[in-house]
């Protein structure tokens, strides 16, 4: 059995906490939790009948045997810095989109990961969303032939109290915009599924709340492979969300996956026919309670099997680091409003600063 402790008691930490205390992740359960907020450590903790603290010392000093594993849950400007200040007890690390805010900070954490011989695992629960792995399969038969495009759509909605609840939020230096925080995943997942970015264009605007960075930004790529895609984001929804879905057009076949958690499978059509298409639409398409989706379940018991036989993780460091790149550059186009090409050095990005 192995013991993990929260790092961050804020949004997310929520669903880590209710999944690691309800015995959903067989072999993992949760020991302790700590935030540099008193009152929201102490609420954690008593809510979920483990101990908290306000110092990751202090955690350690207490639980540190009993801890195998850190989930860093803490707002992402925050992110490097953490797993700076865990990697040197020897325990492994989970940590929550995006990984860093720079990519000079997730090159530190990666080091400073391996230098202490600890894992480091990037959360990209949406990759195990029963229709995108029935999606990558598909792609992996390859039953698209040629891919000729690839495009997602992030139309949530947060206002001004979402806003409000952390000062952090909407930040250049501790969070970022839509682009960074609600639809990485998304962004993630359309790089998983097109392969290596050649070029980007990206516009943005902030058109409803009141934050540094943006609430709608939307993106043009180019793949190496000569496939094309659109990012489409925004927080700027109203009154409720509306969708967060990922399309792939390819040369013998096209699929759309919808609802508001990358969830449904609304498209799913190949010029080559299989009998289990059939089953595909009504068995892999189910509606999550929230945004989060279902795949922080399948993403910790994905850690537990990395840690118990030592494989190879889906999304480690160096895997998390790509969409980050991603999204950096789409800041640098929107800042010199030109077409950013791959490999590039960020000069006017203001991500993290």
């Amino acid at each position: 059995m192995l013991g993990v402790a929260l790092l961050g008691c804020g949004r997310i930490a929520k669903r880590h906490a209710e999944l690691l205390s309800s015995g959903e992740i067989d072999g993992a359960r949760l020991v302790c939790v700590c935030d540099i907020d008193r009152t929201r450590a102490e609420s954690f903790g008593k809510k979920y009948n483990v101990p908290y603290f306000v110092s990751l010392e202090e955690m350690m000093q207490e639980c540190g045997e009993q801890i195998n594993l850190v989930s860093i849950l803490t707002p992402s400007g925050q992110h490097a810095q953490n797993t700076l200040q865990v990697a040197p007890y020897k325990k492994h690390i989970i940590v929550e989109k995006p990984m860093a805010l720079t990519l000079e900070d997730a090159d530190r954490m990666i080091e400073a990961c391996e230098s202490h011989g600890v894992r480091l695992f990037v959360v990209k629960q949406n990759r195990y969303n029963l229709p995108v792995q029935k999606l990558r399969e598909a792609l992996e038969m390859g039953r698209f032939g040629k891919i000729v495009m690839g495009s997602v759509r992030v139309r949530w909605c947060r206002d001004d109290s979402y806003y409000r609840q952390d000062s952090w939020r909407g930040t250049w230096a501790q969070d970022g915009g839509v682009f960074t925080n609600q639809a990485s995943h998304h962004i993630d997942l359309l790089e998983w599924m097109l392969g290596d970015v050649e070029s980007v264009f990206a516009k943005s605007r902030t058109a409803l709340s009141a934050i540094e960075t943006e609430d709608v930004g939307i993106a043009v790529l180019r793949f190496k492979s000569g496939a094309l895609g659109v990012i489409e984001a925004t927080t700027a929804t109203r009154p409720t969300d509306l969708e967060g879905s990922l399309s792939v057009l390819g040369e013998f076949g096209s699929v759309e996956i919808g609802g508001f958690a990358v969830n449904e499978i609304l498209h799913w059509n190949f010029t080559t026919p299989l009998e289990s298409d059939k089953e595909v639409r009504e068995k892999y398409s189910v509606n999550p309670p929230n945004v989060y989706g279902f795949g922080h379940r399948e993403y910790y018991l994905h850690v537990m099997d990395c840690l118990k036989n030592n494989t190879k993780a889906l999304v480690d460091g160096r895997e998390g680091r790509k969409s980050l790149e991603l999204i950096i550059a789409l800041y640098e186009s929107i800042e010199t409003g030109k077409e950013i090409f791959f490999p590039f050095k960020p000069q006017k990005c203001r991500l993290g600063h």
